[in-house]
């Protein structure tokens, strides 16, 4: 990534809003949880999720351009980022695997984030959107198990606030005024 293993990852956590947390840590994994009101109805947050360059922190991507950033929201397919350079330097960077979906409700993705990626842990990150008053609620769950070099209750508090710092720019972007 851009930023630097977990030095980016605490760099990240002290600027996030506190909109989570982390719900459950043992030796060998942990669970956090974000949510956020957002003032749009679900079909159009949802679209908008399955965009990530429009919202996603250009910190938290391996290119620094959130722009290299794609999901292709079908069961089997992939949230994806290109690496663009030199042909000696180009390349992707797989972020999660695309486990479930249902348009306008939930999206799944198996898979690993951040400094995450290069441990033998099985990840599983699931977007759930209810309606809610005039707008949409979107959950994030992000449950992780296996092993872990970093304890889990070590990073769990850094990955938490780097999700809920996501969830934030989905919410600002799908609030935005159109342009």
């Amino acid at each position: 990534m851009r930023m630097i293993g977990l030095l980016g990852w605490a760099g990240a956590a002290m600027a996030a809003p506190a909109h989570s947390a982390v719900t459950a840590t043992s030796d060998v994994g942990f669970v956090t949880e974000s949510e956020v009101e957002i003032a749009a109805d679900a079909d159009a947050v949802y679209a908008l999720l399955v965009t990530p360059g429009r919202w996603w922190a250009e910190a938290q991507s391996y290119s620094g351009d959130t722009a290299n950033m794609t999901i292709d929201a079908r069961a089997g397919c992939f949230f994806c980022e290109t690496l663009p350079g030199k042909s000696e330097a180009a390349g992707s960077v797989e972020h999660g695997r695309v486990v479930y979906v249902v348009p306008g409700r939930q999206l799944r993705l198996s898979g690993a984030l951040g400094p995450l990626q290069a441990d033998a842990a099985i990840r599983t990150l699931d977007l759930v959107l209810t309606p809610s008053g005039k707008g949409t609620k979107v959950r994030i769950t992000y449950v992780v198990g296996g092993y872990l070099r970093t304890r889990p209750a070590q990073i769990a508090p850094l990955v938490d606030q780097v999700l809920d710092e996501q969830l934030q720019g989905l919410k600002r972007a799908a609030e935005a005024p159109p342009p």
